[in-house]
């Protein structure tokens, strides 16, 4: 058993221990400050007796500790990181007071939460308004200068205690309580009072399901994420010589005229295409049946212009066209009314005699090819077929 140091105190950093037992670069404690992954909340890093601690593992009723480098037995001296340890406090102190504001205001139980490097998430039951989140983090923020005291107590399964949400931990009870707000069982590491949290910022919202994620930042984190946000902001105004008031109506206004410039683009590009299929049309002899037959090859996708002009080949009357693309193995064929040729059919039959895939209607029909080869052939017998 590996006795937890970070139980009863979660702001020890330094202290000495014995390696009882070491596999390769992993060792085992007889006590260790080091928190391991749980609970949402990531290990601590640090060192023992200089060697770096890379990851902090626990395994039930002992704590894998995974170094740089192996280590023998013996009594050792170790340090955890202090920024990072500090950091996974504030956010998980930040995490119980925002799950026990939800709760007050909203009703909104949490389900689940975790804390990465960057930032934090937790999920929740049911969905929240714009406005109820701009509520929560205000009353969130009034709890953190409240300076509410955070207090860690240990209860036996037969004591009554009053929690936020059931425990359905067997034995005894670590209780994480924020003064007048909450009480949670968690056997996290957390601060002395709700002011060292700091600033608490929530920054987005994702629907999953029936449940909300809510993804947030405390401290040194929120202030950092927000001074980002900041100069990207200003930076974008600067390029509308605006305020950063008046720049969201700027964007807007402008996404609209990119909208119309590219809808006319569009249509301009399309009308080009319309015009390019007719002009090939006339610019093609008939063969002996009496048919125009247009043969036009890419190096990239069947895109919208293309199948236009193949369109407006055909539709100039006793005509087909095919499009080959190589990129990815493709084909396109149409035929008008009056070719005699029914382009769905042909292609389908064509496509499956070689792996391919398509279909489409009379006039236009469009597949794909598992390679080069097969793109090859089709084309070979197409033009034999339409000579």
């Amino acid at each position: 058993m590996t006795r937890r140091l970070y139980y009863g105190d979660c702001y020890l950093t330094h202290f000495q221990a014995s390696i009882v037992e070491a596999e390769a670069n992993t060792v085992y404690l007889d006590q260790t400050a080091f928190y391991p992954t749980s609970g949402g909340q990531l290990h601590d890093t640090g060192d023992i007796n200089g060697t770096q601690v890379l990851d902090v593992i626990d395994q039930g009723g002992r704590i894998a500790h995974q170094l740089a480098s192996p280590l023998a037995p013996g009594p050792v001296s170790c340090q955890v990181d202090w920024e990072r340890r500090f950091d996974f406090m504030q956010q998980h102190s930040g995490q119980h007071l925002l799950s026990a504001v939800l709760q007050d205001l909203y009703k909104l139980p949490t389900i689940s939460v975790h804390m990465g490097t960057q930032f934090s998430t937790m999920d929740v039951t049911g969905n929240l308004t714009p406005e109820q989140v701009r509520q929560l983090e205000q009353e969130a923020n009034r709890q953190v200068v409240a300076n509410r005291p955070v207090t860690i107590s240990f209860h036996e399964p037969q004591e009554p205690v009053e929690l936020r949400k059931a425990s359905a931990r067997a034995g005894t009870l670590r209780i994480v309580s924020i003064e007048g707000l909450d009480r949670s069982a968690c056997g996290g590491t957390h601060l002395r009072c709700t002011g060292e949290i700091g600033p608490i910022l929530i920054r987005k919202l994702e629907k999953i399901r029936t449940e909300t994620r809510i993804e947030f930042l405390c401290g040194a984190r929120a202030v950092k994420r927000a001074r980002a946000d900041f100069e990207t902001l200003s930076a974008i105004a600067r390029q509308f010589s605006a305020t950063l008031e008046e720049t969201p109506q700027l964007v807007a206004t402008q996404m609209e005229r990119l909208a119309e410039s590219e809808k006319a683009r569009r249509k301009l590009a399309l009308d080009a295409a319309s015009a390019l299929g007719r002009k090939l049309h006339a610019e093609t002899a008939p063969n002996q049946r009496g048919l125009r037959v247009g043969l036009l090859r890419l190096n990239s996708a069947i895109d919208d212009e293309t199948r236009v002009q193949a369109q407006a080949f055909a539709g100039q009357g006793a005509a087909i066209c095919f499009v080959l693309s190589s990129e990815p193995p493709a084909l396109l064929l149409a035929a008008s009314a009056d070719s005699g040729i029914k382009a769905g059919d042909t292609l389908k039959s064509l496509l499956q005699r070689r792996g391919g895939r398509g279909g489409g209607n009379a006039q236009m029909a469009q597949g794909s090819l598992p390679g080069a080869d097969a793109l090859e052939e089709i084309s070979a017998e197409l033009q034999r077929l339409f000579a």
